[in-house]
């Protein structure tokens, strides 16, 4: 995954490694140049040499400062863009990957996987340039030391090396730690995304204080992770600088004896000093890289996790050809057949059971529909292109999910509408209300999840943007199960008459929506159908399937009897608390 990534951004990582090179390079050569400008001063004086050896070092100079800057700008252009990537490939894999990922992974391993692991995976190309620079430095100044004096240019040529084994036995320990570390962080941010998800239903039933309490405990299992790679690491640091230091002294001792020998010159001593202490620097640049490394390879586990997720529909190797527009649609298992430009609904007693023939019908798990097959003018669904057919066929489910962001771009999913068309939906949704209480209108923003408004209002903004979508094939589940009365029968004849000469599915038991419809569907308790016709018509019947449909519709006309307190406000309150605990 990260050479995949790395191929993808060549371009500028190539660059980074490049003036990474120039960078380290320039300052490698800073300290040799620094002694031969001694020397020759030493020697001939204000001549011609101490001038051209400054020249030199003001070139250098120059050099290193131009390459700084631009491997400071493209090392952070590397690190935006790989963990940009790593966020986008999730978020794709998420999207596309349905309720199966959810069942594989807890929500908070995927949300770490964006808002941490993307990040780490980064830190690696951020520092690769770098890293590049101090292996070129050291092997140049190697050489260098070599050439001039053996005995020290031994000592610094292994002592780096040692030094930076020494700290590497430091490095499996805190790998193991921060794997440690990670696992805990993503179980605390798990259970904090569930709290607040449901924090609604918790404060309904009492239970703040049990979920705060665990949330409290997971953060101390994290803070104590924590420490423990704190340890560790507070170690690596004071060894990365310690133990340079050593080097430095002992290779001060060694050219301060030759140079009072006469072995080398004072120049050289001050080259060997200079190269003492810079080659400090590429250790610890190593020592990060190594860290950041594994860091990163923890962090691309747990991002390769997420892709390993097999998503709920896969697309078809060899896709047929879709069926022309009008084509009905048919669910094999109910004996449903939705035929085209026919607004009716679907009646069970049994809400789960319509409800599952409904989902069926937007092919979102291939493996559980594999016995239930569904098809569109005698396709599979299963064998069509699966973004051919979501522009087809839309299902609005009952719970309705809502993003941040603008008001009408939220509504417009498929980004085509005009103001005028975002308008119309909303009176058809009878959702103006929510025009008045968002800031701004369609122009608006919405906060997370929409929490600003009631459980009404986000049903109806749900509603408003499924119609906006304007499929061939519409399927809502239970799309009025959140408003009062008045307003389910204002939204009913709306939706009937927008819908009208399109096929659409309503999945409902209420009368006031099944009265506006073509046809009604009954479904048995097997999830047969077993009668069809209009609504009127099947309250007339005198059979078994008159008697099973009027206990449904009779058993909803009964729940929603209003009670002493106000009509509007009772059924709305009644069933925002249903569908919250739901």
């Amino acid at each position: 995954m990260l050479a995949w990534q790395a191929w993808r951004q060549r371009g500028i990582l190539a660059m980074a490694l490049l003036v990474g090179a120039l960078t380290m390079l320039g300052q490698a050569a800073t300290p040799f140049l620094f002694g031969r400008v001694v020397d020759d001063g030493l020697t001939s004086g204000f001549g011609r040499d101490l001038f051209l050896g400054i020249g030199a070092l003001l070139a250098v100079a120059v050099v290193m400062v131009g390459a700084g800057a631009l491997s400071h700008r493209y090392d952070v252009e590397n690190w935006l863009r790989s963990a940009f990537a790593f966020s986008q490939v999730v978020g794709y894999k998420a999207s596309r990957s349905g309720h199966a990922i959810t069942r594989k992974l807890p929500t908070g391993e995927v949300v770490a996987a964006v808002a941490n692991d993307a990040l780490r995976t980064g830190e690696i190309f951020a520092m690769a340039g770098r890293f590049l620079g101090g292996v070129l430095a050291y092997v140049a100044v190697t050489i260098v030391l070599l050439s001039q004096n053996l005995t020290i240019g031994l000592v610094i040529a292994l002592g780096i090396p040692v030094v930076a084994a020494i700290l590497a036995l430091l490095v499996k320990p805190l790998q193991s730690r921060q794997a440690a570390q990670r696992e805990a962080t993503g179980r605390l941010t798990s259970l904090g995304a569930d709290t607040v998800s449901g924090l609604r239903i918790l404060r309904g039933i009492g239970g703040e204080e049990v979920f705060a309490g665990r949330y409290a405990a997971q953060s101390q299992v994290v803070r104590r992770e924590g420490v423990r790679v704190a340890v560790v690491q507070s170690f690596l640091d004071g060894l990365q600088v310690l133990l340079p230091g050593l080097l430095a002294v002992a290779v001060v001792w060694l050219g301060a004896r030759a140079a009072v020998a006469g072995e080398i010159t004072p120049g050289q001593l001050v080259t060997y000093y200079s190269y003492a202490a810079f080659l400090a620097w590429p250790v610890q640049m190593a020592t990060q890289m190594l860290q950041m490394t594994i860091r990163g390879l923890i962090s691309a586990g747990k991002i390769q996790d997420v892709l390993r997720i097999e998503a709920a529909t896969r697309p078809s190797a060899t896709p047929v050809p879709a069926p022309a527009p009008g084509a009905p649609l048919t669910d094999e298992a109910s004996g449903l057949v939705l035929e085209p430009g026919r607004v009716v609904g679907l009646v069970s007693a049994d809400p789960d059971t319509s409800a599952r023939v409904a989902t069926r019908l937007g092919r979102f798990d291939d493996d559980a529909e594999a016995t239930t097959p569904v098809r569109l003018g005698g396709v599979l669904l299963a064998d069509l292109d699966t973004e051919h057919l979501r522009h087809r066929v839309v299902v609005a489910e009952a719970t309705s999910h809502l993003f941040s962001g603008v008001l009408g771009e939220e509504l417009d999913a498929r980004g085509r509408s005009v103001e005028a068309v975002l308008l119309q939906a909303v009176l058809t949704a009878d959702a103006q209300d929510v025009l008045d209480s968002v800031p701004g209108g369609l122009a608006g923003d919405l906060p997370e999840k929409g929490r600003s408004l009631s459980g009404g209002q986000r049903q109806r903004v749900a509603l408003a943007r499924a119609l906006l979508t304007e499929p061939e094939i519409l399927v809502l589940v239970e799309p009025t199960s959140a408003v009062d009365a008045h307003t389910e029968a204002r939204i009913a004849e709306r939706v009937a008459e927008a819908r009208r000469g399109r096929t659409t599915l309503v999945v409902t038991a209420s009368p006031l929506v099944l009265d506006h419809l073509d046809a009604v569907h009954l479904l048995d308790d097997a999830g047969r159908v077993v009668a069809q016709g209009t609504h009127a018509e099947l309250l007339a019947r005198h059979d078994a399937a008159g008697a099973a449909y009027r206990a449904v519709v009779g058993r909803s006309m009964t729940d929603d009897e209003p009670g002493p307190t106000d009509l509007a406000t009772s059924r709305t309150d009644d069933h925002e608390t249903a569908g919250s605990a739901r």
